[in-house]
């Protein structure tokens, strides 16, 4: 494996540990009810406050379920090679997001479908 691969894998890690713990430290959403408040605003807080809860958790869920599929693809030798065309993903790409899975033109292709 090379060098920059080492560090990626490393890097990949990391990142999974990292948002381990962050989502560990999530507040649970625990299904509070709305429109029990002494005040209609009290209420849109709270709205505002669960939505940006989901929000928070369901992109941090995302986000690692990316990087645990690089990490499953540096276990099967495909990592760093583009899951559409099958060429090598440049390594600038690579260090700046270790967990992609396209190729710069595959993803801007993808983007304007």
């Amino acid at each position: 494996m090379a060098k920059t691969q080492v560090f990626l894998k490393a890097q990949l890690i990391e990142e999974q540990l990292l948002l381990k713990d962050q989502l560990a430290q999530l507040p649970i959403l625990e299904g509070r009810s709305l429109g029990y408040g002494n005040h209609m605003a009290d209420d849109a807080t709270t709205a505002f406050e669960q939505a940006k809860e989901l929000a928070l958790r369901q992109n941090l869920e995302r986000t690692l379920r990316q990087v645990e599929h690089a990490l499953r693809r540096f276990e099967k030798g495909t990592y760093g090679i583009c899951e559409d065309c099958g060429r090598e993903i440049d390594s600038a790409r690579l260090e700046v997001l270790p967990y992609a899975t396209l190729c710069l033109n595959c993803r801007e292709r993808r983007d304007r479908a």
